[in-house]
């Protein structure tokens, strides 16, 4: 019998070995997964877990303080609440459950969508702001509503408070929100919401102010709720900042500019200190310490007296009759007169076959023999429409520059404008065209393309009585600075000398315009208190135009007066810029009293109620509405 074994059916040895490589290859992908969860991306896990149970909330460090020199608060911090939203715990946002978070805290739905379009693409661990001044209604809703919206959640924060609304606004500026494109920089620290300083000191002196947040860590549930603590991270407060501002002085300074627009400035000529620094109309920066009201902020932008600009640092206009100090210290220090040139002035002169008009040419006079010293008490217009000539623009242009016009003064706030001195230089660079004789003889009276700045006219005035020296103008003590650690970008006074008889001769003519009969600025005189000083009124459009339209403010011209006292030692010198001011006159005043308030507070103490009944009156007078129309002041140039 045939026995017959069953055929050996082995696979082939290849295929054998391709199994064996691929579950090899399976185990070998599950032990680098494994690796790769376990060791490689433990810490990215265990971050992702943790967030689960813990939650990272920001504790905001109080900025510092702003002080004015003698200790007083111009700026300050309150405990107030935010409304976070914590996106990643948060479901996906939808239309009814945003609609349901915009009504509990009363926001806008659209601008509420947008804010959540807007940080999207920020990492989900990040809070996003959505209100950054929480009312009471806006705590208990969050309060209350913990299961229904568990992405909402409360941070304390410090707010920051302007005890004193519209009053040194400009100086001060304001804090908001950080802009996302400084969050989005590479290695920034910022978070939304964060508050940084905007303008003025605030945003100059930011790095200073600015503390270092904190961080508390709280255990939470399924729901968001918050069931422990565990161990914080402690704010550091910001530093406090003491201005060389005189409250007392600001407050002065306010109440004598009133409603006029415009601004004032004084400084220390000795220091460079400024001692107070007004621009109106104002505005109060307490709005922007929460986000402003849309119609607010557009009101602001679109007031044609532009209450957001600093105009003691901003505000480039004709300086006028001013500029004549400039002019005859030209003259003097360069030979082209004498003290005892003179000039005879008919009201009227002709030049380069143009007729040009004398300021009391209107009023039907004239000033008769002119030498320097009747020229800078009266501000003749033919005298220096006669020295124009015989200087010509580059040496106008050369004393002008060297006495500090034309040029930032390098002041430590934020987008000081230059002003601008024109030349031929000027004329071929922006015109393209050569620069004409006749515009000579408007530089020489302050006007044509001359700008000038309120502080650049403290700053040059002062630097003249000083005898040529000029001091940079700065707004914090930088003794301070150095303390804090911080460079505080000293620079050494800057020197352009001026002969004796020169400064003689353009000091005795600035006492004179206060001081003697026929003075422009007799108007400055206060008992007890030697004032020297110079006037100016510029034109904004031509004299045709102006007398076309006198209806209308827009076109009167702007008013200036600058003085300094004592007259021999100068502690303190004043710039006011009155804009649509029409004359001079309105301006004189001002510098009067803030000069009257620097002597009263250093020659004995004030009963105290005279403090509060000027704050009082200051507050009253400042309205965010604009400035009243000032009414036309008497005769003077």
């Amino acid at each position: 019998m045939e026995v017959r074994f069953p055929s050996d059916e082995r696979p082939p040895a290849w295929k054998i070995a391709f199994l064996q490589y691929v579950i090899a290859a399976v185990f070998l992908c599950l032990l680098m997964g494994y690796w790769r969860l376990q060791i490689g991306q433990h810490e990215q896990y265990m971050d992702l877990a943790e967030r689960n149970r813990i939650r990272n909330l920001p504790v905001i460090a109080p900025r510092g303080r702003i002080l004015d020199r003698d200790g007083r608060v111009l700026a300050d911090s309150f405990p107030a609440f935010s409304v976070l939203l914590l996106r990643e715990s948060a479901a996906e946002f939808t239309p009814e459950h945003v609609a349901g978070i915009a009504r509990g805290l009363q926001l806008d739905v659209q601008d509420l969508r947008a804010t959540l379009q807007r940080t999207a693409s920020l990492p989900r661990f990040q809070p996003v702001l959505l209100k950054q001044a929480a009312t009471l209604e806006d705590i208990s809703f969050v309060e209350s509503h913990r299961v229904e919206y568990p992405e909402l959640d409360l941070i304390q924060v410090q707010q920051r408070l302007y005890p004193r609304h519209q009053v040194a606004a400009a100086l001060l500026g304001y804090v908001g929100e950080v802009p996302e494109e400084m969050i989005a920089k590479l290695g920034s620290s910022y978070r939304p919401g964060d508050v940084v300083g905007k303008f003025g000191v605030e945003a100059e002196y930011n790095h200073v102010l600015a503390g270092v947040d904190g961080m508390r860590r709280v255990v939470v549930n399924s729901r968001g709720q918050e069931v422990g603590e565990l161990s914080d991270k402690y704010p550091q407060n910001g530093n406090d900042l003491r201005l060389t501002v005189d409250l007392d002085l600001q407050m002065a300074a306010e109440a004598s500019l009133g409603d006029h627009a415009g601004a004032v400035v004084a400084l220390d000529p000795r220091t460079g200190e400024v001692l107070a620094m007004v621009s109106h109309p104002s505005f109060d920066p307490n709005d922007f310490a929460k986000r402003i009201d849309p119609k607010e902020w557009n009101d602001l932008m679109n007031d044609p007296m532009k209450p957001l600009m600093n105009k003691s640092i901003q505000a480039q206009l004709a300086p006028g009759s001013v500029f004549k100090i400039v002019m005859a210290a030209a003259a003097l220090e360069t030979g082209t007169v004498s003290p005892e040139f003179i000039v005879h002035c008919a009201g009227a002169v002709t030049i380069y076959g143009h007729l040009y008009h004398d300021w009391v040419f209107e009023k039907h006079r004239s000033h008769g023999a002119v030498d320097m010293h009747k020229a800078i008490r009266e501000s003749c217009d033919v005298f220096f429409y006669t020295v124009g000539k015989m200087l010509g623009i580059d040496k106008i242009v050369t004393f002008a520059k060297g006495l500090g016009l034309g040029a930032r003064t390098g002041i430590d706030l934020p987008s000081e404008a230059a002003g601008l001195i024109p030349s031929p230089e000027w004329a071929q660079r922006v015109f393209k065209r050569k620069w004409y004789a006749g515009e000579t003889i408007s530089v020489a009276i302050g006007q044509g393309a001359v700008s000038v700045t309120p502080l650049q006219v403290a700053h040059t005035i002062g630097g003249i009585a000083m005898g040529g020296v000029f001091h940079r103008p700065h707004v914090v003590f930088q003794d301070q600075l150095k303390a804090l650690g911080q460079d505080p970008s000293e620079s050494s006074p800057s020197d352009f000398p001026l002969s004796e008889n020169t400064l003689a001769t353009v000091k005795s003519g600035m006492w004179a315009v206060v001081n003697e009969g026929g003075g422009t600025g007799g108007a400055a005189r206060s008992p007890g208190i030697e004032i020297s000083g110079k006037t100016g009124t510029a034109q904004v459009v031509s004299q045709t135009l102006e007398q076309s339209a006198k209806s209308s403010s827009e076109y009167k011209s702007t008013a200036w007066f600058v003085g300094y006292a004592p007259p021999d030692k100068p502690e303190i010198v004043v710039a006011a810029l009155v804009m649509r001011g029409e004359h001079s006159a309105v301006a004189v005043p001002i510098v009067r009293e803030v000069i009257k308030a620097y002597f009263d507070k250093k020659l004995g103490p004030k009963p105290p109620g005279n403090q509060m009944e000027t704050q009082a009156r200051v507050l009253s007078q400042l309205s965010p509405a604009g400035p009243a129309e000032p009414s036309k002041p008497a005769s003077g140039q």
